[in-house]
């Protein structure tokens, strides 16, 4: 007899994969608490934290998957908007929330032009943080309702919207060559920092002169300093 044959009918599973989110903040007793907090609103998310920028930037070198980054304006090296700044251009599919203690309505008008999705206010209560992640990771973005009016009644700057398109322009290497450019490094010394040909740090250099618009080194790095924000809590503590 010949074999008959069964067809056996399947529901297929779906993996349903649980968002990453990342604190990047150099105070441990507020990553500790947000992290609480962010894990009551979100249960089902994955909570990682970093104490710096570059610790941030390793973390995500080694982890794809991160969506969401709430990532404090005002740690030590991540200079104001220029740490916004670096990780929009190199890492431009993981959203970005700016939280802070200090909420001037320029410099979060600023913020957004630089690619932050949103910002969060580090005195949020529960309910206001569940609001801001629930827009985040639908993709939307975020202002608290009492900050909003200021925030669009600030004048936005034509600079800061010339200079955030022109550094949205640049690929991950090119953003990578201006800070090193931005920190005085020389072609050679940039070309053994990144494991490139001297070369290829020539022809960045090139591609970044025309893109930002700028004609030498000191406008190019000029032009990224332009992102330092002084810290108001440092300047209370010297006063």
């Amino acid at each position: 007899m010949p074999k008959r044959l069964f067809l056996v009918e399947t529901t297929p599973v779906y993996s349903v994969r649980m968002p990453r989110l990342l604190i990047a903040d150099d105070h441990p007793l507020f990553r500790l608490a947000l992290a609480q907090t962010l894990r009551g609103v979100v249960p089902e998310a994955v909570v990682l934290e970093a104490g710096s920028l570059a610790e941030l930037q390793e973390q995500l070198a080694q982890d794809a998957d991160i969506d969401v980054i709430l990532l404090d304006l005002h740690m030590p090296d991540s200079q104001g908007l220029m740490g916004l700044a670096a990780l929009r251009a190199e890492h431009p599919g993981v959203m970005v929330a700016m939280i802070s203690a200090h909420d001037d309505p320029h410099t979060i008008r600023r913020a957004l032009a630089y690619g932050a999705i949103a910002f969060i206010p580090k005195r949020s209560d529960v309910e206001q943080l569940r609001k801001a992640l629930r827009r985040v990771l639908a993709g939307e973005s975020y202002l608290p309702a009492d900050l909003a009016a200021q925030v669009n009644a600030s004048p936005a700057s034509v600079q800061d919207a010339n200079n955030a398109a022109r550094l949205a322009s640049l690929t991950p290497q090119q953003f990578k060559v201006l800070v090193r450019v931005a920190e005085g490094q020389l072609n050679k010394q940039i070309a053994d920092a990144l494991g490139i040909s001297l070369r290829t740090v020539k022809a960045h250099m090139t591609a970044l002169f025309e893109k930002l618009d700028v004609r030498n080194r000191t406008q190019a790095s000029g032009l990224l300093r332009s992102l330092q924000l002084a810290d108001p809590a440092r300047h209370v503590a010297q006063d």
